[in-house]
Order: C-alpha cells, then structure tokens, then sequence
C-alpha cells in the first residue's frame, strides 16, 4: 500500500457514496487507475466494506455505554465463552480485548437505563465467569471519525 492508497481510503472514510470520478479527481488519478486501484483495495480485504452513519438519537438508541469487563479466569474456554457470547449481543457495537485490570472493553448503545439493566442481567449474567463490570455512561461526544490520520 502507498500513499496514493491511503489517500484513496481517506476520501471514502469520509464520504463512501462518492462516484469512481469524484474520488478520482480528488486524488488527482484518472478514473481508470483510480478505479484499478480502488478494486484491489477491495480484493486485498483491506477495504472490508462500505457502511452508513446512523445518528443514534434519532433511531432510538441515545445512551452510549462503556462497559469493562473482568473475567474470573482466563482459561481458553471461559475466554472463548464470553466472546463467542458477545459476538450475538446485539446491543454491542464493539468490544476490545484490553491490557491492564479489564479484560475487555465494550460499547453498547441503549435505549434507557432500564434497557441496560436488562442487558446486565440477561445477556453478560448468563454468560458467568465474569469478575466484574464497570459502567461508564458517555453523556456527550467530543469526536467522533471515521477517517484514519495521515501517514
């Protein structure tokens, strides 16, 4: 990958529904290298797909939740429990395996408060094994991107 690529990736993290000739001129290629280029981005899975932004408000899920989760014990099975667990939570939108007192990281969005109690009690009760979890609610958004910095 070169810089031409990750120009090329930089545009369409900030606007995906661009046409081929867009993107082309605003990297400066002609549409059919442009193109050429775009395809093996694709092929290569180093463009894994194409998404849509969703104000979460608006559809109805306005709290954000970071949730650190400690496990028991780290054997291969209670860890591969818990995500294979996690994995169907449909309520995450992302969870990170992390360093230091938590084990992972989750991001889940709610509808209220009581939704997230649910979500305790339903989804990561059952799975067991689980030490601790400790709740952060975001009641605000600093930044938010989806466009990687330069390199």
């Amino acid at each position: 990958m070169d810089s031409k690529d990750r120009e090329i990736i930089r545009e369409l993290q900030a606007d995906g529904r661009m046409s081929n000739q867009e993107l082309a001129a605003k990297v400066n290629l002609s549409p059919s290298p442009c193109l050429r280029r775009l395809r093996n981005l694709e092929n290569e899975g180093i463009i894994k797909g194409y998404g849509v932004e969703v104000d979460e408000q608006a559809y109805g899920l306005p709290i954000t939740v970071f949730a650190r989760v400690q496990l028991e014990k780290h054997t291969a099975d209670v860890v591969s429990n818990f995500e294979q667990h996690i994995e169907f939570a449909e309520h995450v939108l992302e969870c990170y395996v992390m360093t230091g007192v938590s084990d992972y990281l989750l991001k889940i969005v709610v509808a209220d408060l009581h939704e997230y109690e649910v979500f305790v009690r339903k989804v990561l009760h059952p799975i067991g094994s689980i030490a601790s979890i400790d709740t952060s609610f975001a009641y605000g958004t600093v930044k938010k991107t989806g466009t990687f910095p330069k390199i």
